[in-house]
């Protein structure tokens, strides 16, 4: 039996050892004629991408275009990358266009944001793969997958990696489905900011700092509401907060599975909370946001559309910086966790009063002046533990009772 298995371990090792090297990866360019395609095309064309790996040094536009689809091989057959790039912030960016789908490709490494998509109506983004191949850091641009100012958007099947603020994201728009996506590595998996009529359902969000956002922030040109966020796995978000100093994500606690700032009309449901060492669902006013950021600068050469904390948001008369109108109900949390984390102010204080048990949900319980009843809503089916922070009065009034926000 002895001899047998000396046999096999010494076959397998010889096999180990005469293993055929792998290939390195050969970068080629096709940059001037795939912008010279961008730049010619017409109505009702579709673009091929070949398969391969092709580096630029620029960034890939294309502007004021109808009914155009952009086509790869595959998100693990052709592969853009801009870690060379020398002109421009974006790697891909579409502009001023209708009805624009893109597919079945990968962009990496650009300066700011890998693909963005601005002022369009209609735009898909299908089995695209965005990442920073570096992994995790400071310096990668800000978004993975941008579309924003747009309407009637579509993003599925898509996997986001590495973004110093948001891996999938949608800004200041109207009509969006975010689903079927995975997202991991970023300070925020997916996030949807200033955008109304949004659907985010049947994604992945592990290992980001915070796996889902559904933000509102002041001083832009639209403000968000009614989103339903259901059916995702939301796990294990604990990676390190890796913003920039300043900007709004950087408040974002490890271990958040997902964050509400500031908006309205939001559902939330049938969702699966696991281990997020902090928080399962935070429910905050960027009141608290602003005091938690006071003083901080955000450092210097951003690259991309990040949005830094605004210390002076009551001058925007449009703006409700308090949550209103959100329903919790129907989600499963579980946490293996004991403590939350201590890389956060936030952190420190639920360990302090939550210790052993860090909550599945928290309100920061900040008064809204202007509105009595805020109709927050947690209908959950199961025992949770819950923390209304009191932050807005020194968080002296505490509370783990629940029974003040359930409802049916």
């Amino acid at each position: 039996m002895k001899k047998f298995q000396f046999v096999l371990f010494a076959l397998v090792l010889f096999a180990a050892c005469t293993e055929a090297p792998k290939k390195p990866i050969v970068w080629k360019s096709i940059e001037k004629d795939l912008q010279a395609q961008f730049i010619m095309a017409q109505d009702g064309d579709v673009i091929e991408l070949p398969e391969g790996n092709y580096m630029f040094t620029r960034t890939l536009s294309m502007d004021g275009k109808s009914n155009i689809t952009i086509r790869g091989k595959g998100m693990d057959k052709t592969i853009f990358s801009w870690k060379n790039q020398t002109e421009g912030a974006q790697g891909m960016q579409i502009s001023n266009g209708k009805n624009i789908v893109l597919e079945d490709f990968s962009v990496e490494d650009a300066k700011g944001d890998n693909l963005k998509v601005n002022d369009t109506d209609g735009i898909v983004l299908r089995r695209i793969r965005s990442v920073w191949a570096d992994g995790p850091r400071t310096e990668n641009g800000a978004y993975a997958l941008y579309p924003v100012l747009c309407k009637n958007v579509l993003m599925e099947e898509c996997i986001a990696m590495g973004s110093s603020d948001a891996g999938i994201y949608v800004g200041q728009s109207d009509s969006v489905i975010i689903r079927n996506n995975k997202a991991y590595w970023n300070v925020a998996g997916i996030e949807s900011e200033n955008s109304k009529w949004v659907e985010i359902y049947g994604n992945e969000a592990y290992e980001n700092t915070g796996g889902i956002l559904v933000f509102d922030l002041p001083g832009l040109t639209t403000y968000g509401h009614t989103t339903k966020v259901y059916k995702n796995i939301v796990r294990s978000n604990n990676h390190t907060n890796f913003a920039q100093k300043g900007n709004v994500v950087a408040s974002i606690p490890p271990g958040s599975g997902m964050m509400i700032l500031a908006t309205n009309t939001i559902d939330i449901y049938d969702n699966e909370f696991i281990n997020n060492r902090s928080v399962g669902i935070a429910i905050v006013s960027y009141e608290l946001v602003a005091a938690l950021n006071e003083g901080e600068q955000e450092q210097e050469n951003a690259i991309g559309g990040v949005q830094s904390v605004d210390n002076r948001f009551r001058e925007d008369s449009l703006y409700n910086p308090y949550p209103y109108n959100v329903a919790i109900r129907n989600n499963n949390f579980s946490n293996k966790h004991w403590f939350p984390t201590l890389e956060s102010d936030i952190g420190k204080l639920l360990l302090m009063k939550s210790m052993f048990n860090p909550p599945d949900i928290v309100y920061d319980g900040i008064v809204d002046p202007d509105r009595s009843e805020r109709n927050i809503c947690i209908g959950e089916n199961r025992k949770i533990t819950f923390v209304d922070l009191d932050a807005g009065n020194d968080f002296k009034n505490l509370s783990k009772d629940v029974s003040r926000y359930s409802c049916q």
